[in-house]
């Protein structure tokens, strides 16, 4: 089977190699020269603009996004409707704000085209251990690029799933992030309990080795959590800043929308809003207040 990849970032590059492994013809397209040429010495064809990606397949043509959500997205769709022809299918293999998705599948609709979103999961260990992917969109759709999804999986039976209609496989992964958040943020917690306890002076790599088998704490993040303290056992370099890519923010949204509670989600979000502030003025409030009314001391800055 074929198909355009537009968007070559690390993962869409890894996705791309993966698939002209599985035997698939794949034209790659990105902004960057060096990034075509990089897939191309990989098997794939290159395309140095869309319409050049376009024009490299055969009708009826599968488009591949593999872009940041936003208007990036957008953008994109709109220099692709000149492009495509009725009966073209896209998929966004981004992770877009499923709203966004609903809006743009009635959209690409009307003109003509068929809309996919797959959720995608597997970071830059997907090429070898291959992709987790959650599917919306119409049965046909789907069962049209299966041949991909199989490829990218880690197996042809296990590892996707056609979770429903458009929009489903965004919001899958949604709150597949919006889980992450708190497992991450609970591995962070435990492990710096176990580093302030100084006089037992643990190992931390390996309680992460030990518990990553036989324990029911074992995960995949746990898996990278041992490997990252092997190479750096007191994160040294490592500045306490952690960015969100959106989808925890989305998560703690729809559950306040739908009466849901989720505070573990919630908090862990929170923690990383709190992990870039340089200048807390939460904190200096909170200690003028407590100076105020009960007399306590301020601790001065040096």
């Amino acid at each position: 089977m074929e198909l355009g990849m537009a968007g070559l970032g690390k993962m869409g590059a890894n996705m791309t190699e993966r698939l002209v492994r599985g035997g698939h013809r794949v034209v790659g397209f990105a902004r960057t020269p060096a990034t075509v040429d990089a897939v191309v010495q990989k098997g794939a064809v290159g395309a140095h603009s869309l319409a050049e990606m376009v024009q490299k397949l055969t009708a009826p043509r599968v488009v591949w996004l593999m872009l940041p959500s936003g208007d990036t997205v957008d953008q994109t769709l709109a220099q692709l409707r000149p492009l495509l022809a009725p009966g073209d299918l896209i998929v966004d293999g981004g992770n877009s704000y499923y709203r966004d998705t609903l809006r743009r599948s009635a959209l690409v609709t009307s003109w003509g085209f068929h809309y996919v979103d797959v959720g995608t999961s597997g970071g830059i260990w997907g090429l070898q251990e291959g992709y987790s992917m959650m599917v919306g969109g119409a049965d046909a759709d789907v069962e049209r690029i299966r041949p991909i999804l199989e490829t990218l999986a880690p197996a042809a039976d296990r590892g996707w799933g056609h979770m429903g209609p458009v929009g489903s496989g965004h919001f899958v992964k949604m709150v597949h992030n919006g889980i992450e958040y708190g497992m991450m943020q609970a591995y962070a917690e435990g492990f710096a309990i176990l580093q302030a306890k100084s006089e037992f002076a643990l190992d931390l790599h390996q309680v992460a080795l030990v518990w990553r088998y036989g324990s029911v704490v074992r995960s995949w993040l746990l898996e990278l959590t041992e490997s990252a303290l092997a190479d750096n056992p007191t994160l040294a370099g490592i500045a306490p800043w952690v960015v969100d890519s959106g989808e925890g923010r989305w998560t703690v949204t729809e559950a306040m929308d739908l009466n849901i509670p989720a505070p573990i989600i919630t908090l862990s979000l929170q923690q990383r809003l709190r992990s870039r502030e340089q200048d807390p003025f939460t904190e200096r409030l909170l200690a003028m207040m407590r100076n105020k009314f009960g007399g306590h001391d301020i601790k001065k800055e040096p």
